[in-house]
């Protein structure tokens, strides 16, 4: 999917002001036009209403929009946070670096990558040798990765408003491994009782359906309020009365399939299909219900039911969710041809737990506030999300634990043959040459298609496991808005577009912590949050990643901008929400490899009998060990955590 906004009429101008893009945005961050296409010059040109855009222009840069959480307009993987990667993988990098020089730092653990894993693997290393030198190197300008704390100050609340901008919520805890398990008891992490699950019901907000015009000609918001008649609003969708009548066949009285079949065979025979393909090839209905039905996994999978596998969707189904299969009579039991967060999450009979305001960057900042003098005043669950932060103490001389941002890792090689080396030499960009530091041990917990561009000397069948590990793009948008009262007056807090660019949107979580508290009457500000996934329906996941992030890096921030304005316009607009007034700041955070697909039926014909390429591309190679949620694989927190252990354990194995 392109990244052409429909503005309505013909004059691109006219609209853009009308939505507000005029109008200045306190700590706007224009990272787009000239930047991106640097960076993505074979990448076709955006569409004619992006170029023609009004840009406001952006305010003097104060002491708050330095710390890297308050900082708006376009974040995560920018510009200037993946030039140096780009340029390793298309082999222009070593053409004008120079000669590394060396630092004369030497390190116990050198770590690359500041996302979950990263941090675990710094983290770890630490509890189990007291007093070792660390050394951690990403290539953003925070820590965290896809894990993201976003800021806005609205005037007249006390203390900002903080939301997450990529990994927002703790997958099933009760199905966490025993290593994810010890380290939320060992941070002091209880999920579950921050968050207010009634507060939007008591106010008669549900979950809804919009069924725009990209997919079905005309808009239409449809609420699904709990024990509502699937006939009921079934009826309100602007689509064919056979595809309603099919709808209501789905989720009330789903007939078996496969009669006469064991459950077994009936479990291997989804296996083998996609969602969408059980829908349209096995239930035979109507191609307006298939296409309501497409987006339904997208904000959680990054994809859509054409890629999503029906067996994965019989164990996800619920109330408004994954319809078709009740009347196979399938046992409860997981498959072992389930992903296997799949199966985890529905063996443990738990959702996503949402424990912190900013997501599972509060993990990070817990763990760096441990290890890290000076850097966050209180590290505990009660007081990370308010504490005071000191960005500057990260690097600080003196620190056994050092975190050095916006430093792309460009070489580690192991000193001397691997299987007798004792120690390693890492390079990193520091914007204007090589410099190198010594290591006892390095863990790469960065994305696994980087790596063969940095560890030049890995095996050939190591590279080529990395390589198959294709991350799934997607861009969360955060927009701080002014009051919530016409989500209120909708009877809404989240929901999920049918076709438009952005797949869902839906109210912050109320999340109270601490000294920190959610807004709770609909007259004050508040965060939303939109999701977009660009991989392109049609095609096996991987595909569709590359393609849509192809798309997605061609897309500039004001593009991005104008369709959050949009969007929420036709959402809300009948409940008087008028987004010139009413969007009052705006981050976007653009993650190309963002989520870590499982393995999964029906595209990972391995699955579940091995062996995976994960298992190849996370072996040990002399002093470099392999981490991140790739050598799971997993796209949740604890993926991440786990391959961080499994990685720290390796590096104290005897060669």
């Amino acid at each position: 999917m392109t990244a052409h906004f429909p503005l309505g009429d013909d004059l691109p101008g006219r609209r853009a002001r009308e939505l507000g893009m005029d109008r200045p945005i306190s700590r706007r961050d224009f990272l787009d036009g000239v930047a991106t296409a640097v960076t993505c010059a074979a990448v076709p040109a955006p569409s004619p209403p992006a170029r023609t855009l009004p840009r406001a222009r952006p305010p003097a840069e104060s002491q708050e929009s330095r710390h890297p959480a308050s900082a708006q307009g376009l974040r995560g993987d920018t510009p200037d946070a993946v030039a140096v990667p780009h340029a390793l993988r298309d082999g222009r990098f070593w053409r004008h670096a120079g000669t590394p020089e060396p630092t004369g730092e030497r390190y116990d653990l050198v770590v690359v990558g500041a996302g979950i894993s990263g941090v675990t693997a710094a983290y770890t290393w630490t509890r189990r040798h007291p007093g070792a030198r660390v050394l951690v190197l990403d290539n953003h300008d925070d820590i965290g990765g896809q894990a993201r704390r976003n800021e806005f100050h609205p005037a007249g609340r006390r203390g900002p408003l903080v939301a997450h901008g990529g990994s927002g919520a703790l997958y099933a805890p009760r199905a966490w491994s025993p290593e994810g398990r010890e380290l939320l008891a060992e941070l002091g992490v209880v999920p579950g009782r921050q968050h207010d699950t009634g507060l939007y019901p008591g106010l008669g907000m549900h979950e809804a359906v919009f069924c725009d015009r990209e997919t079905f000609g005309r808009d239409r918001l449809v609420v699904l309020r709990p024990g509502r008649a699937t006939a009921e609003w079934a009826a309100e969708l602007p689509i064919a009365e056979r595809a309603r009548q099919d709808l209501v066949m789905l989720f009330d009285h789903a007939p078996d399939w496969f009669p006469g079949l064991p459950d077994d065979h009936k479990k291997r025979l989804l296996a083998g299909l996609t969602y969408q393909g059980f829908l349209r090839d096995v239930c035979r209905v109507h191609p307006d219900a298939v296409r309501f039905c497409q987006t339904m996994p997208s904000a959680t999978w990054a994809y859509g039911a054409d890629a999503l596998g029906a067996l994965d969707a019989w164990a996800l189904s619920g109330p408004f969710a994954y319809p078709g299969f009740a009347g196979l009579g399938l046992a409860a039991e997981p498959s072992p041809y389930n992903s296997p967060r799949v199966a985890e999450r529905r063996a443990s009979g738990q959702a996503d737990v949402y424990c912190f305001p900013e997501g599972n960057q509060a993990l990070v900042r817990m763990m760096v506030g441990r290890m890290v003098p000076g850097f966050a005043a209180d590290p505990s669950m009660e007081h990370i999300t308010t504490t005071a932060f000191d960005h500057a103490a990260l690097d600080r001389a003196g620190n056994r634990v050092r975190v050095r941002l916006s430093s792309p890792v460009v070489l580690v090689r192991n000193d001397g043959p691997p299987g007798t080396a004792t120690g390693a030499t890492v390079g990193y960009f520091d914007g204007a040459r090589v410099r190198t530091v010594r290591a006892g041990g390095v863990v790469m917990a960065c994305w696994h298609s980087v790596i063969p561009y940095v560890v030049d000397d890995l095996p050939a069948a190591q590279k080529e496991a990395m390589r198959r590990a294709v991350r799934m793009p997607v861009v969360h948008a955060t927009a701080q808005l002014r009051d919530w009262r016409a989500w209120r007056d909708a009877g809404v807090h989240r929901v999920r577009f049918t076709g438009a660019y952005w797949a869902g949107a839906e109210l912050a979580a109320p999340v109270s912590l601490g000294a920190y508290r959610c807004p709770a009457t609909p007259g004050e500000p508040i965060t939303a949050h939109l999701v977009h996934t660009p991989a392109t329906p049609g095609t096996a996941p991987g595909d569709a990643a590359v393609a849509g992030r192809r798309a997605l890096a061609g897309t500039p921030y004001g593009a991005l901008e104008f369709g959050v304005r949009e969007q929420l316009a036709r959402l809300l607009g009948p409940w008087g929400f008028d987004p010139a007034r009413d969007v009052e700041g705006l981050t976007v955070n653009r993650w190309g490899h963002g989520f870590s697909p499982a393995y999964a039926r029906p595209w990972d014909a391995f699955h579940p009998g091995g062996p995976a390429p994960a298992e190849t591309a996370r072996r040990r190679f002399g002093r470099i060990a392999i981490a991140g949620s790739d050598a799971v694989p997993g796209a949740d927190a604890d993926a991440a955590v786990s391959a961080a252990c499994r990685a720290v354990r390796d590096l104290e194995a005897p060669s």
